[in-house]
């Protein structure tokens, strides 16, 4: 779809300028101005949310004490969290709609909101992580 200017040459001497230049609708996000958010996920983002296929419920929660305990005498287990707090937020959204879908708790999502995400990209996710689900109950 392309953009189309319908207004006249004299409302645009008159208009103020405008604050960005329209962007296509087939055009890569970065090319998109910085007030409006992007709906889209990064490659990085969404090698966190392919990762986060295979993670239980319980990386969500911090280790135990015992659980700690056994990782030092039987040899440390693998840390599924990650080091940057904002792919975590995204990993930890991705966890629970890969076991409940849009089921999340209000937490949850205030979390993911408050890490930089925006609700598009949330929405984004989602309908991935659902389509995914589907494909593999089909299979």
């Amino acid at each position: 779809m392309a953009y189309i200017d319908f207004t006249s040459a004299h409302d645009q001497l008159l208009a103020p300028a405008p604050r960005h230049d329209p962007v296509p609708a087939g055009a890569p996000a970065s090319a998109s101005s910085a007030s409006e958010p992007a709906s889209q996920l990064s490659a990085l983002e969404w090698s966190v949310v392919a990762i986060a296929r295979d993670d239980r419920l319980s990386s969500l929660r911090a280790p135990s004490r015992l659980s700690v305990a056994m990782g030092g005498l039987f040899g440390s287990r693998h840390n599924p969290r990650l080091a940057d707090p904002q792919l975590e937020a995204l990993r930890r959204m991705a966890v629970l709609s890969w076991h409940h879908g849009y089921t999340v708790p209000t937490s949850a999502l205030t979390a993911f909101t408050d890490a930089g995400y925006t609700m598009a990209q949330y929405e984004t996710m989602l309908a991935s992580i659902a389509a995914a689900r589907v494909a593999r109950k089909q299979a």
